[in-house]
């Protein structure tokens, strides 16, 4: 009679733990709103510690990222991270969109958004809430520089009609 009750009992226990998981991961559906199923795959995956980036497809990225063929960039970076769940990655996804879309004049509001959008990703998969990269070839070195920079270029103020900001450096 006890081997009855120790299989019932584990199967009971088993049905509990299986009912929570799923029940775990239908709210992190909810929450995280995976569009693809990469994402949803990656995103499992970043959960539990195993999730990794193409490094031969990021090494690309960052190549046509310092020749300026910003498409050709986000094209590799996103074979790369699939799932959207590399900070770095997406941090250089957003800085493509900022360099694509600034301008001398004025600035690609367009770009801006999905700027601004990819480096949100960024902040939300990073470790303490921060980007930082150490790359001697971009001026804004933190996730922070970059988000400030990105609505600096959203917002219309009376400095915009500055005729000296022709002469600013590009990001």
């Amino acid at each position: 009679m006890s081997g009855r009750f120790v299989s019932a009992t584990l199967v009971r226990g088993l049905g509990l733990v299986l009912s929570l998981a799923y029940a775990g991961f239908i709210i992190w559906l909810y929450t995280m709103q995976p569009r693809t199923m990469a994402e949803v795959a990656g995103g499992v995956a970043a959960g539990v510690g195993v999730y990794r980036i193409d490094q031969a497809s990021f090494d690309e990225g960052l190549r046509f990222f310092r020749a300026d063929k910003f498409v050709e960039a986000r094209n590799a970076f996103e074979r790369a991270d699939p799932a959207k769940q590399h900070a770095p990655t997406q941090f250089y996804v957003a800085y493509s969109y900022l360099r694509q879309g600034w301008g001398r004049v004025y600035s690609d509001d367009a770009l801006m958004k999905q700027a601004l959008a990819a480096v949100e990703r960024a902040v939300a998969v990073a470790p303490g809430g921060v980007v930082r990269v150490d790359d001697a070839r971009v001026t804004l070195k933190t996730s922070d520089e970059l988000r400030a920079e990105i609505e600096r270029n959203l917002t219309r103020e009376v400095s915009d009609f500055n005729p000296l900001k022709v002469f600013r450096e590009r990001p």
